[in-house]
């Protein structure tokens, strides 16, 4: 399928300083997508390469075919047919909602506007709130209002930058939910920037991880958490944490907690040392077992209470048993693992910072 969207080996910074370093992505019509990441790693300058607000020192950009930004050319932002959706909604303040989605229709009739309006304000729900001004609003209708307003010139793309950051943690859940069946009923493309999680697996068709301006993994959300492509990913996505390890055979790992065959096969010598990481939803609850760990902390989290346990060795892993377990912190529970998605990396490639973890690894069901 023909791409929409076509980043292709962008270099982007500020004062002679690299920021995002040869980086590409495609998105096709209708994908939604999210750049996610920690702060500094160079998602909003990726956004504001492509919203026209930044020209790339190298590399290119193709919208629909056309040449928004290169290293020497760079189309005006008003040219682009790109909507933006701000951190801080940029509403403006002295007009009501109905002529802050009408302030971009340039060219419109009166009646044409109010006929955009009336849709716009009946896709976010918010028809009986034409008349009032965005110190009127919540939090949650002024950022329903700035995404109608963005959709208002019907743009071939559409930008957020982390669009959500200023409201609390479940109305972002509630409204990153509501804002993806918008754009999915109008078919918009879009591209969100966040740092936040679960925003990005509620939102995205698919992610890219970024760290020190290089992109980690381009993936769907499913894949980001079983299986990551690098260590940093791994690291990023999702709880867990790493267990020393040796490889047994090429898709066994032999750990304190028994030998781990998983969906993977390894080049690598037999008896290597590794690290499994294993995440909480691999260590289940079971009293029959002859696989015992303390308690050492707990968090309730409703359905589910998060526990920390330390293995004979001193070792820690976590888990989440349904939260009508209780146990205490000093208890010993009995355990075992179901890691059917076996995430390896040998113990010498540990670093920090940018670098990329090769997994060296085939899915076991390919090869067969």
């Amino acid at each position: 399928m023909t791409a929409l969207l076509d980043v292709n080996e962008i270099r982007c910074g500020y004062d002679g300083e690299a920021v995002v370093d040869r980086l590409s992505f495609a998105l096709t019509e209708g994908d939604i997508c999210c750049l996610l990441g920690p702060s500094g790693c160079g998602k909003t300058t990726v956004l504001r390469a492509i919203a026209g607000f930044l020209q790339p020192d190298g590399g290119d950009i193709h919208l629909d075919g056309q040449l928004l930004a290169s290293g020497t050319r760079s189309l005006p932002p008003e040219k682009r047919r790109v909507g933006m959706v701000f951190q801080d909604y940029a509403l403006f303040p002295h007009l009501n909602v109905r002529d802050n989605l009408t302030f971009g229709l340039k060219g419109h009739s009166a009646r044409e506007k109010s006929r955009i309006c009336d849709e716009l304000l009946q896709l976010v729900k918010l028809e009986d709130l034409g008349h009032r001004f965005p110190h009127e609003l919540s939090g949650g209708q002024q950022q329903r209002i700035a995404l109608a307003r963005a959709l208002a010139p019907e743009p071939k793309l559409l930008l957020m930058d982390e669009p959500f950051s200023s409201l609390d943690v479940e109305l972002r859940r509630a409204l990153a939910l509501e804002v993806r069946a918008i754009l999915k009923e109008r078919g918009i493309t879009a591209i969100m920037v966040t740092h936040d999680q679960s925003e990005a697996f509620a939102m995205a068709d698919k992610i890219g991880v970024l760290n020190a301006g290089e992109l980690q993994q381009w993936d769907t959300p499913f894949n980001l958490y079983h299986e990551p492509a690098t260590r940093f990913v791994a690291n990023f996505i999702g709880q867990g944490v790493f267990l020393a390890g040796s490889l047994l055979n090429r898709n066994t790992v032999r750990t304190e907690l028994g030998d781990i065959e998983g969906n993977r096969c390894y080049e690598w010598l037999e008896n290597t040392p590794v690290d499994i990481l294993l995440r909480p939803d691999d260590v289940i609850h079971d009293d029959s077992s002859d696989k015992k760990a303390e308690v050492i902390a707990k968090v309730f989290a409703g359905t589910a209470t998060l526990y920390t346990l330390q293995l004979p060795t001193g070792s820690r892993i976590q888990s989440a048993f349904p939260s009508h377990h209780d146990y205490a912190i000093g208890e010993h529970v009995g355990i075992r693992l179901e890691a059917d998605h076996l995430i390896v990396f040998r113990r010498e490639e540990q670093a920090v910072g940018g670098s990329h973890y090769g997994l060296e690894a085939t899915s076991v069901e390919s090869q067969q």
